[in-house]
């Protein structure tokens, strides 16, 4: 077990690791900059080919079917299934982006809140702290073709969507914020995005799901006369504000532009796998000085590990080399990748979590011999035995020896709950 920091620890590991009173390794707490949450209760349903080029777009449709089943009740069991395991794993915060708000019909809840209620409560419940992300959609493709029938629930206009924005920023505290999200371009008609952004606070963490397939690109070009980035940052001010979920398929002129602009990119390495999306273009980035961020998206895994080790070897493999994610400062991939993570925590949540943190169990297998400069590198790319003994949130500790204090009544009404949505 490590007493101390080693004497020769670099001021990368320095910033990023310390040690707790008993010898445990501590690092901060990690963002989960993209989440739907309803999705962890169909992670390995939509492994079974529908068609010979299974793609996004026929998984949607699994998607679809499987989201008009959630209602209120069901979505806080998963929501809180999904929360502990992500405080169990290591991230402290998550950025909820939340589209499922109407009943199946399309019909509005008696309470027009009453799915983000859900969400609120399920972050409250778990005490992980949320943004969540209400998010616009108006349109079922770029061509403005009305939304589809599975379509109906996430559906607004402008004007009930920012009601229902004022209606969710009552309910902020330190805990949790409230952001707004764009679901896409092909979803949100170019006015009405200007009629939004034009209503909401000037602070307001700004997300949205761009360029993740080639068909959106393709289909941006034909109908928008740009690709889905190049149009974002022609028509509105691309700050600091914005997170850009996925960005995978960028030019190199629309990699050192987003670069530029200060905005995060939320990737998502697991989902965006598991998807067929492809891999973002991660060296050019970093080389151009972008800020980035992980998400766990549909939750086939709920792992910070996982993404960011993903992360690295997506690159590895489409290179051929060993090592790619590396900064100027540590030619450590492990701290590279962390202090990217961490980096952009502030801006895409809108919220200071400096004082969170996870307690890395300094007794686990993969931490024997380790020492301050090998750590980081050691949790990250040593197997997947859970090495999280605690984690803490504003102060209160909610795992403690790698438990959640209500895993087990958590665990139970998601079974519950799971088996009613698969026999329904």
């Amino acid at each position: 077990m490590q007493a101390a920091l080693s004497a020769n620890v670099g001021p990368a590991a320095a910033e990023l690791l310390s040690t707790t009173a008993r010898g445990d390794w501590r690092i901060p707490g990690i963002a989960n900059l993209h989440s739907h949450a309803f999705q962890r209760a169909m992670a390995g349903l939509a492994e079974r080919q529908t068609h010979p080029e299974d793609s996004f777009w026929t998984w949607r449709e699994t998607m679809y079917r499987f989201a008009a089943r959630m209602d209120p009740d069901s979505t806080y069991a998963v929501a809180t299934q999904l929360y502990v395991e992500m405080l169990e794993a290591g991230y402290t915060s998550v950025c909820e982006f939340h589209y499922l708000h109407h009943a199946p019909d399309g019909r509005p809840y008696d309470d027009p809140a009453a799915m983000s209620h859900a969400l609120i409560a399920a972050a409250r419940d778990t005490g992980i702290r949320m943004t969540l992300l209400p998010v616009l959609y108006m349109t079922g493709g770029f061509d403005g073709r009305a939304l589809s029938v599975r379509q109906q629930r996430f559906g607004h206009d402008a004007e009930s969507f920012l009601r229902l924005l004022q209606i969710l920023r009552a309910e902020e505290n330190d805990l949790l914020r409230i952001g707004c999200a764009f679901h896409s371009l092909r979803a949100v008609p170019e006015a009405a995005m200007h009629e939004v952004l034009a209503a909401l606070p000037p602070e307001s963490p700004l997300h949205i799901h761009i360029a993740e397939q080639v068909g959106e690109v393709q289909d941006c070009l034909a109908l928008r006369g740009a690709r889905p980035v190049e149009w974002l940052q022609q028509n509105v001010e691309v700050d600091s504000r914005w997170t850009l979920v996925h960005a995978t398929h960028l030019t190199a002129v629309e990699t050192k532009q987003l670069a530029a602009s200060g905005a995060t990119v939320a990737i998502c390495p697991t989902t965006e796998a598991n998807l067929g999306d492809g891999l973002f273009p991660l060296r050019a980035y970093l080389d151009a000085g972008g800020a980035w961020g992980i998400g766990s998206d549909s939750h086939i895994s709920v792992s910070p590990v996982e993404e960011l080790r993903w992360l690295e070897y997506g690159q590895r493999l489409v290179t051929r080399h060993r090592n790619i994610a590396v900064g100027a400062d540590s030619s450590s991939v492990g701290e590279t990748l962390l202090r990217g993570a961490l980096a952009s925590t502030r801006q895409a949540t809108g919220q200071d979590a400096a004082d969170d943190f996870v307690v890395l169990d300094a007794d686990a297998p993969i931490f024997a011999g380790a020492h301050a400069d090998d750590a980081i590198d050691r949790w990250i790319f040593s197997g997947n035995r859970p090495a999280v003994r605690e984690v803490h949130v504003a102060g209160r500790r909610l795992v403690a020896d790698g438990r959640h204090a209500d895993r087990d009544v958590i665990a139970t009404r998601y079974r519950k709950n799971l088996e009613r949505l698969l026999t329904g």
